[in-house]
């Protein structure tokens, strides 16, 4: 599967954005998909994912991102809210073809990067 994602940006403090990751491929439905960032100077990191089993997030988001996906789009969304400087990065989709997915195997498809920018 190639994935496309897109939505960053610029914005502030307490904005909200919604990242998008568009799938080509087939049987989208049978991948395990996640949202993981690459902050300056830090090493990426998982954010947000979705399996068959549910969803589950990074400590540092819970509460503010929301991991969805719409499978009849083959997409899958991370809605952030109150951003925070500290969420600036580039963010990238990945997928596994498995129904169950611990985020730490590799996955089997990164997508580009998508800048988010969160100014104080």
């Amino acid at each position: 599967v190639q994935l496309q994602a897109s939505g960053g940006g610029l914005v502030q403090a307490g904005d909200s954005l919604r990242l998008s990751c568009a799938a080509s491929g087939r049987a989208f439905r049978n991948y395990s998909m996640g949202w993981f960032r690459q902050g300056p100077g830090k090493e990426r990191e998982f954010v947000a994912g979705i399996t068959w089993s549910g969803k589950t997030y990074a400590d540092s988001v819970k509460g503010r991102f929301t991991i969805s996906r719409d499978n009849g789009k083959n997409t899958v969304y991370l809605q952030m809210n109150s951003l925070k400087p500290e969420d600036t990065a580039d963010y990238y989709c990945a997928a596994r073809r498995t129904p169950v997915w611990d985020f730490r195997s590799p996955p089997d498809s990164w997508g580009q990067g998508t800048l988010v920018t969160v100014s104080s």
